[in-house]
């Protein structure tokens, strides 16, 4: 085992560090306040610096290095705003792994490039009113019709929805029941039928646009399909990484609070003296500093453990549930040192408090990654439903 990053890596890192620090800060805080994605130029300028493609394959534009490398890159942006690091996690370890993983190679090749170009944003139309932990209740269908699939159902919870170009629709294309008949297909947004609800207001995601997507009778080629039904546990298999995404998210936003905290303590004085030089402080800026380097050993270890497979699910969601639950506490910690200053919005620390509380519940809750680390302890699936 080496716990060093190789010459290339540090560069990368240190790239992804320097345009993330001098090009986003304002950025993410205009996008904190307006609610508003990253814009279409600066999207574009990720594509130009390689950023939306570190993972991908050169073929696709991509350059071809593994899964570390790009949780490298998505870290530095997370720690500016998990908003402008949104395209870059999809590209890297979101929807887009899906396609270059499972679609047939004409969806590759007309897709992907376009991705690490920056000019298309891919989302996933998962969850449902009635599905979400429990995906496979799911009841959008898609049935064939002269060639072509029809789709109709409501999806929930799409982060992306209404101002992503394409989506990969979760949805019944047999009458199996259960996972048997998932699959999924590719829908793009200028589809007739496709329509939008209201935007989503929440806690944190400022910046990362979330709604309901209608699909009536929404017609695409039968192309289109990414993983036809009885595909469910590939299409599982993706959010592997998924996961290490997820928690890269997480342990950005805790990395930028430590930062800040540890900044902070220094300069802030009480009763003559800096607040670093009592021992409370020191106390909780060690347990931050732990927790957030033993999250990135578990994120890294899963990633370099599949090289440049999918990991696995055990590895993934380890990392994934740790993270969750570090950046929740190191946060409010953050927070806590700040004292008021945390909890103004003239800050960033309470945002990273409400940024931070959203990874344990998107993407498989906490409780659902101790169930799947449980599952492979004991070698074994629990059936939720008996």
């Amino acid at each position: 085992m080496n716990f060093q990053l190789t010459e290339d890596q540090r560069a990368l890192q240190e790239a992804a560090r320097s345009f993330a620090q001098s090009e986003l800060p304002d950025l993410a805080r205009e996008m904190e306040r307006e609610a508003t994605p990253v814009p279409d130029t600066m999207r574009r300028r990720y594509g130009e610096m390689g950023f939306l493609g570190v993972n991908l394959p050169e073929r696709f534009g991509g350059l071809g290095l593994g899964h570390l490398e790009a949780l490298l890159v998505l870290e530095e942006f997370a720690k500016i705003s998990v908003a402008v690091a949104w395209p870059v996690f999809e590209a890297l370890t979101g929807p887009v792994r899906t396609i270059e993983h499972f679609a047939p190679e004409a969806l590759k090749a007309a897709i992907i490039p376009q991705v690490t170009r920056g000019e298309k944003l891919v989302a996933v139309a998962m969850s449902e009113p009635g599905a979400g932990t429990a995906l496979t209740d799911l009841i959008t269908t898609g049935r064939e019709d002269a060639g072509d699939i029809v789709i109709s159902g409501q999806k929930r919870w799409s982060s992306g929805a209404g101002h992503s170009n394409i989506y990969i629709v979760y949805c019944r294309l047999s009458d199996a029941p259960g996972a048997k008949g998932v699959g999924a297909v590719l829908v793009e947004k200028d589809r007739d039928g496709l329509t939008f609800g209201k935007a989503e207001e929440l806690m944190g995601f400022r910046g990362i646009p979330s709604a309901d997507i209608y699909l009536d009778e929404v017609r695409v080629p039968k192309g289109n399909i990414i993983v036809p039904a009885g595909g469910f546990g590939k299409l599982m298999s993706a959010f592997s990484l998924e996961r290490c995404g997820n928690a890269t998210m997480g342990l950005g936003i805790a990395a930028a609070a430590l930062e800040d905290a540890t900044a902070y303590v220094q300069e802030r004085t009480q009763f003559g003296k800096p607040i670093v030089d009592f021992q409370a402080v020191q106390l909780r800026l060690a347990d931050m500093a732990m927790q957030v380097e033993a999250a990135r050993l578990l994120i890294h270890r899963a990633a370099v453990t599949a090289q440049n497979g999918l990991p696995g699910i055990i590895e993934s969601s380890m990392a994934k549930c740790f993270s969750n639950e570090m950046v929740r506490k190191v946060t409010s910690d953050g927070m806590q040192l700040m004292g008021g200053y945390g909890y103004s919005k003239d800050y960033p620390m309470e945002q990273r408090v409400r940024d931070g509380f959203a990874w344990g519940i998107a993407g498989g809750t906490t409780d659902v990654q101790k169930t799947n680390i449980a599952a492979s302890l004991v070698g074994r699936r629990f059936d939720q439903r008996r």
